[in-house]
């Protein structure tokens, strides 16, 4: 993350599902995971990129939208599109988690800046939409995350996946996340399904049908 913005690095960008960084999982009797809710989407091919600033897509910087590559433009310009809340190096799943409100995250690939002035750094950017919708809110079926207001439903194998509350996606919700406690035997007696979050204080969520 390095690079200067006058070189144009090489970078691969996805939109990751519900839970690839959180893992949330459907929980055993005895507290052991059953597998991940949810797989990543694959992502596209590298695309080219070009930048604006400093750094490419640093924290408070804005991005445009493409179908096969992305270039940082400035968040007051007419193509911006969505601005990074957090930017971490490394790979997705092994580093922190986005924030819970992020709609969407970029995987940077690391490549040499073009020119050979520099290099951008391999990591991931946590994007947050300048305007609506906001798939990471919760109930709205999407982010990289779930938080307690999202809606899952049962995939199979063990495993959950996020969907819209309100019944628009194309699977109906069958539970909602409640509450975040510490451990599932802090969750309440109505608790149907424990939901593993990941990260923080509060790695358990306890959901309930709808």
């Amino acid at each position: 993350m390095r690079g200067r913005r006058r070189s144009v690095g090489v970078v691969a960008w996805t939109l990751t599902a519900a839970l690839a960084l959180g893992g949330c999982r459907i929980l055993s009797s005895d507290g052991a995971g059953a597998g991940p809710s949810t797989a990543a989407r694959t992502p596209s091919s590298l695309a080219p990129v070009s930048g604006f600033g400093t750094e490419f897509l640093a924290v408070g910087e804005c991005s445009s939208f493409g179908t096969t590559s992305f270039t940082e433009v400035p968040c007051a310009g007419e193509r911006a599109a969505a601005r990074v809340d957090a930017r971490y190096d490394g790979k997705i799943g092994e580093g922190p988690l986005c924030p819970p409100a992020t709609d969407f995250v970029l995987h940077i690939g690391e490549q040499p800046a073009h020119g050979g002035t520099g290099t951008v750094r391999r990591g991931y950017a946590c994007m947050r939409n300048l305007q609506p919708p906001h798939p990471g809110d919760p109930g709205a079926g999407g982010g990289p995350r779930t938080v307690v207001g999202d809606c899952v439903y049962g995939a199979g194998s063990g495993q959950v996946r996020e969907t819209a509350c309100d019944g628009s996606g194309t699977r109906k919700p069958q539970y909602r996340v409640t509450e975040a406690v510490p451990a599932r035997a802090d969750c309440p007696a109505s608790t149907a399904l424990y939901v593993q979050l990941g990260g923080g204080t509060d790695p358990v969520g306890c959901a309930r049908p709808v």
